[in-house]
């Protein structure tokens, strides 16, 4: 392989790949881009199978037949859950139907870059290695943050904070690859907003059940902090009877719960960085992850660190597809002692 593989073999396929505890996307050098919910599912039974046709149900299909599949979120606080078979098997249809969508041609050999949490590079890399094996002659595993600041060109005085459900990761970039000691995670993520808002719910409405699925389609499609205007209302049954009732306080709160923790972390590692570039990097903060799209998420972290000063926290415009695009980047510059062989 070429020491800079891009554009150089028609036969390549560069797919970059976002793996995420919740959702995750392919971007690929033929111009496709797609994403899926994090979910896979297998029939219960011979019923079931029956019913539904498949052996196995991947994203929004796998979610709505929920009641009828073993249904695996194989990530779980940025690492594969539990590590047991039925996870990295889950992970390796994950991948397999990514890399699908991505529609490769027969005899194309397939460059893979992955990203992924921060912790499942640490953790799971072999596993997400040998997930990949059947699927591309070459793998690089990057964490997400890493990958969505090589998208954006953030590469040197610059953080990342990338919300996803599993974890949020922060990556400091100072013009060299980043190593671990320059990237974090926490575990006060999106999930964790879900069990805050699935909480104060029930206290509010003990009469009523909420599933898990509809808190977090609140949470994304209502989710807000600080002083924002409207009001967040749902109906709800109560006593057999579906009435309105306002939740605005509740959304709020439980979204705000995440921001004490991001913004200590993000003075910790500022304050590691080289003082002579403190200030750049508190000018260039990038907030990415299905978690920057709740409304005021930005403006609120750079408020709560308002007593240390002046800080720029701003979103990113294509949260979705930034860490794949980012991936495909990284996969069609990367030098060949990067890749590993498959």
């Amino acid at each position: 392989m070429p020491s800079n593989p891009i554009g150089r073999d028609a036969d390549v396929l560069y797919i970059g790949i976002d793996l995420g505890t919740s959702r995750s996307a392919v971007a690929a050098s033929n111009g496709k881009r797609e994403w899926v919910h994090s979910y896979v599912g297998w029939p219960k039974d011979f019923v079931a199978r029956r019913l539904l046709k498949k052996d196995v149900l991947f994203g929004s299909e796998a979610i709505k037949n929920r009641l009828s599949l073993d249904l695996v979120r194989p990530l779980e606080f940025g690492v594969i859950r539990g590590g047991t078979h039925r996870e990295e098997e889950a992970v390796r249809q994950l991948i397999h139907h990514l890399v699908g969508l991505a529609e490769p041609q027969e005899g194309q050999k397939i460059f893979a870059a992955v990203g992924v949490p921060a912790e499942a590079l640490k953790v799971n890399k072999l596993a997400i290695r040998t997930a990949v094996r059947e699927h591309a002659d070459t793998l690089m595993v990057v964490s997400e943050p890493f990958a969505v600041a090589y998208h954006l060109e953030a590469l040197t005085h610059a953080l990342i904070v990338d919300i996803g459900a599993g974890t949020i990761d922060f990556c400091v970039m100072h013009g060299t690859m980043p190593g671990e000691e320059d990237q974090r995670s926490l575990r006060t993520a999106g999930d964790y907003i879900d069990r805050r808002l699935f909480k104060l719910l029930q206290d509010k409405y003990p009469d009523t059940r909420f599933s898990e699925t509809l808190v977090r389609e609140i949470k994304e499609k209502k989710g807000r902090v600080g002083k924002s205007n409207g009001r967040v209302r749902i109906s709800v049954p109560i006593g057999g009877k579906f009435s309105k009732h306002d939740i605005t306080n509740e959304v709020r709160q439980a979204c705000e719960s995440i921001i004490p923790s991001i913004a200590e972390m993000l003075i910790e590692l500022i304050a590691r960085y080289e003082p002579d570039f403190q200030r750049s990097v508190r000018d260039n903060i990038h907030l990415a992850g299905g978690g920057s799209q709740i409304k005021g998420m930005a403006d609120a972290i750079a408020d709560s660190l308002s007593e240390f000063g002046n800080f720029s926290v701003k979103p990113v415009d294509d949260p979705l597809f930034i860490g794949a695009e980012g991936a495909l980047a990284l996969a069609q510059d990367m030098p060949e002692q990067y890749w590993e062989g498959m």
